[in-house]
């Protein structure tokens, strides 16, 4: 079992790293392996829809960190993206790379728990979670919990490790998200996934009237 984690902020070493680090020990803890990969510093463009990655299998700017991280979580059981709260949403950077990671990539990923991390001073912290949740919820991944919405908040790391409930928080999420891993692991090899639709149906609701009669 491997989990890797995403930490969108510009900050190596900051509240979201060290949110996410609590995860990632009680991850490893259950004997999963974790990764933290740093892309909140980089320069990432967003999306520009050439739909090129439709006939190249990656994304078409193949040189930052987008299609590097792509093999990665194509491997992985789960993806933990965790955020810094900017004007109650995520980091622009983060949001970039999971724009182009999420629509560039053809793998499967139907059954990879996904699960989101935010760090803030104060508020913003439900919008922004709602925001990235919506990356898993469009591609079939099941979203981890825990026994609260899952942020921390502080202006600095010793802030956050004095969030007592923030740090229970991340610890349970660690450990839930080891448990769904090892359950659909498990399912998976006894009956498989469930069954795929052949081919993605997109209605279009232009021409279509809006009354009912």
């Amino acid at each position: 079992m491997k989990v890797l984690l995403i930490n969108g902020s510009p900050h190596a070493h900051g509240c979201t790293y060290t949110a996410l680090s609590v995860v990632a020990d009680e991850l490893e803890k259950a004997d999963v392996e974790t990764e933290i990969v740093h892309v909140g510093h980089k320069e990432i463009r967003g999306c520009i829809g050439c739909y090129k990655c439709s006939e190249l299998g990656r994304c078409v700017f193949g040189n930052d960190i987008v299609n590097e991280v792509a093999k990665k979580f194509e491997e992985a059981d789960a993806l933990i993206v965790g955020s810094p709260v900017y004007y109650a949403g995520a980091a622009g950077t983060l949001t970039s790379f999971l724009d182009r990671l999420f629509f560039s990539t053809p793998f499967d990923k139907r059954m990879k728990v996904g699960a989101a991390v935010c760090s803030a001073r104060r508020a913003g912290t439900t919008a922004t979670l709602d925001q990235l949740n919506k990356y898993f919820a469009i591609s079939e991944m099941p979203i981890a919990t825990s026994r609260y919405w899952n942020m921390v908040h502080g202006s600095t790391p010793e802030d956050v490790m004095q969030d007592e409930e923030g740090y229970q928080i991340m610890r349970v999420l660690g450990r839930n998200v080891a448990f769904l891993v090892r359950a659909i692991a498990a399912e998976r090899e006894r009956t498989g996934l469930p069954q795929a639709e052949p081919k993605r149906i997109s209605t279009n609701f232009c021409g279509f009237s809006f009354f009912s009669i």
